[in-house]
């Protein structure tokens, strides 16, 4: 039985948002970053290798692995194929938005504003990515949408880092936060992986 969005979100307080270039360093990653706590990762479909260190990653125990950037229904399909255990997107369309729903899979969609979250509660869906958060109008923000939707609970991206992702942790509707800081670009370091991610599963949340 697969988890829930829901659960998958609660699992580490921080999602690292992955853009991987060489399939090789795909379980060595994802090896460092589970070593270091975070189990939930999101390897975003914006490079060749993306879905093939999908299927590779999932072979490290303990590993959730999801696609990120999934941008429409044939990429949904090529993500799930290669195994992807949950899918995140930095909008929501009505077409990728039903096409994910009737797959079964978990589904995090990108919302900026309350039009956004109400076409996805819409579709019966009430996880979403707040993205990007920093542009988006911050905390202020994210504060002012979770009021009229109560029982929405978000997973903000882009631009947060170390230092302000406790700022975003303590808000009762966030449940998680997703970062690339957790993994650097440039050429893969395991060691310093697992240190930034040991750093990241340390944060508290609300």
């Amino acid at each position: 039985m697969s988890q829930s969005i829901d659960q998958i979100m609660r699992l580490a307080p921080v999602i690292p948002v992955i853009v991987i270039d060489r399939v090789e360093d795909a379980v060595p990653m994802a090896e460092a970053l589970v070593a270091g706590g975070l189990t939930v990762l999101e390897v975003t479909l914006r490079t060749p290798a993306a879905l093939d260190a999908i299927t590779a990653m999932k072979s490290v125990k303990g590993a959730v692995v999801g696609a990120g950037t999934v941008l429409d229904p044939a990429m949904l399909k090529g993500a799930i194929a290669a195994g992807a255990e949950f899918i995140v997107s930095p909008g929501l369309t009505d077409n990728l938005g039903k096409a994910a729903v009737a797959s079964g899979i978990p589904f995090l969609p990108g919302t900026a504003n309350a039009g956004d979250i109400m076409r996805g509660m819409d579709l019966g869906l009430d996880r979403f990515k707040f993205f990007p958060a920093a542009t988006s109008g911050g905390i202020p923000a994210l504060k002012a949408l979770a009021g009229p939707f109560g029982q929405a609970r978000f997973c903000p991206t882009g631009g947060i880092s170390l230092a302000t992702a406790p700022d975003w942790l303590v808000l009762e509707a966030v449940l998680c936060v997703g970062g690339s800081w957790v993994v650097p670009s440039g050429p893969l370091d395991p060691a310093k992986i697992e240190t930034l991610a040991r750093e990241a599963a340390a944060l508290s949340r609300h």
